[in-house]
């Protein structure tokens, strides 16, 4: 499969929340996304031993490829990371697939995937349907937005402790502000739409309570989801 760059490629270079994390916004990637789709439906998706909510299958092999070489600049600048090769140990279709009334406790609030400042994750919108975009959160008892080895002992001390009382979240996919959780930044998911983040930012799908669960690639919310060493 040949994938090839979007003749009109657009960049955004954002700075989210509070802690004025880094954020790109990628519009029109790639030349033809509908082939990506088109692909992903040929292939085989099994369940993962992770917290993400569905199923996942091995993306195209030369996608890492186009993506350093039209993204690897921008990255590096914007994240002020020293000028290296990008190295992708995850990139993957997903599809969320996880009806809300079956998510874990951990599911239903936003997440990090890692305490490394200089790990990025990327979100490629691959659905054209109003399936939600990706939000970013803060944590409202300690004020965190990201967590990192220095915060980690004091945050998952702080939601023990908020774990027994009322505002533990309802089976639902969480999509806006919470008794725990203040939404920061938005954005939606729209087809060929790419966001590039630090993965120890609190973040976190945008679904909505009328979310309806589906295993078909062609019509369901599938992306592909990317980390970058």
């Amino acid at each position: 499969m040949i994938l090839k760059l979007h003749p009109d490629i657009r960049i955004q270079r954002l700075n989210i929340g509070f802690e004025r994390a880094p954020l790109i916004v990628v519009d029109n990637f790639v030349e033809d996304a509908e082939r990506l789709v088109r692909k992903a439906a040929l292939k085989s998706f099994g369940v993962t031993p992770e917290l993400f909510p569905g199923v996942r299958t091995q993306a195209p092999l030369n996608y890492p490829a186009l993506f350093e070489g039209s993204l690897k600049q921008e990255i590096l600048e914007f994240f002020n990371l020293a000028d290296r090769p990008l190295r992708f140990s995850l990139c993957h279709y997903s599809l969320v697939t996880t009806p809300a009334s079956e998510l874990r406790l951990m599911q239903r609030i936003p997440h990090f995937d890692s305490l490394d400042i200089n790990g990025l994750a990327s979100v490629h919108y691959l659905f054209k349907s109003d399936l939600g975009g990706t939000a970013f959160y803060r944590h409202r008892k300690t004020g965190f937005e990201y967590i990192d080895a220095s915060r980690k002992e004091e945050y998952f001390r702080s939601l023990e402790s908020e774990s027994g009382g009322s505002n533990v979240p309802d089976a639902e996919y969480i999509n806006g502000d919470t008794p725990l959780y203040e939404q920061v930044a938005q954005q939606d998911g729209v087809f060929n739409r790419i966001l590039i983040y630090r993965r120890n930012s609190l973040h976190s799908a945008c679904i909505s309570k009328n979310f309806v669960s589906d295993a078909n690639p062609m019509t369901g919310r599938l992306s592909i989801n990317s980390f970058i060493d």
